[in-house]
């Protein structure tokens, strides 16, 4: 039987949830209906569960979703990473860090060279800022729970996090491309 570890992406993503439906309670009526009736088990660490119930309100479906979604935690303590991650991961912060900087500079001297600080100045600032330091990076605990869970249940992680995808792929963990979700739900359904 499959495992999927599903990300916040697959219910939050525009572009990933739009499988399933177009509003925030069709999205998650439609994936539970594809989940009962597929053989597979569906998984998500407690800290995306809570980071989810925060973007959406849950509570009239939250029994459903609960019945097909497995709330579970990675055994942290007891999983092991190879070193090498650990040190490509401590490169790509630093490498990040100093390409955020040099960002800085480069808006600190338009500044100084401006009669007065347009706004348009410091939201292109903070766009790109945003943009060196954190895209196709793991910035969370969610994240790191979602890649570890999928890694200890031999799972298959369901996001659209580009950052969460690029470390499962050096570690080995099965990747689904969440756009293409359900459709594989309906595969497995046999529809």
């Amino acid at each position: 039987m499959r495992r999927f570890v599903l990300d916040t992406s697959v219910f939050t993503n525009p572009h990933v949830s739009a499988q399933f439906g177009e509003t925030p309670e069709a999205v998650l009526q439609q994936f539970l209906r594809l989940a009962r009736d597929c053989s597979a088990e569906f998984y998500m660490p407690l800290s995306v569960y809570e980071e989810f119930r925060t973007m959406r309100d849950l509570e009239p479906l939250a029994a459903d979703f609960e019945t097909v979604v497995w709330v579970r935690s990675p055994r942290r303590f007891a999983l092991t990473l190879p070193s090498d991650i650990l040190y490509e991961f401590i490169d790509e912060v630093r490498t990040r860090i100093d390409r955020g900087l040099r960002i800085a500079e480069e808006h600190t001297r338009q500044a100084g060279a401006a009669e007065s600080l347009r706004p348009e100045l410091i939201t292109q600032l903070r766009e790109r800022f945003r943009e060196a330091m954190r895209k196709g990076l793991v910035d969370s605990r969610e994240d790191v729970d979602a890649v570890l869970l999928a890694m200890e249940l031999d799972a298959e992680l369901a996001t659209a996090d580009q950052g969460m995808r690029k470390l499962g792929n050096r570690m080995g963990i099965k990747l689904v491309t969440a756009e293409y979700l359900a459709g594989v739900m309906e595969n497995l359904a046999g529809n």
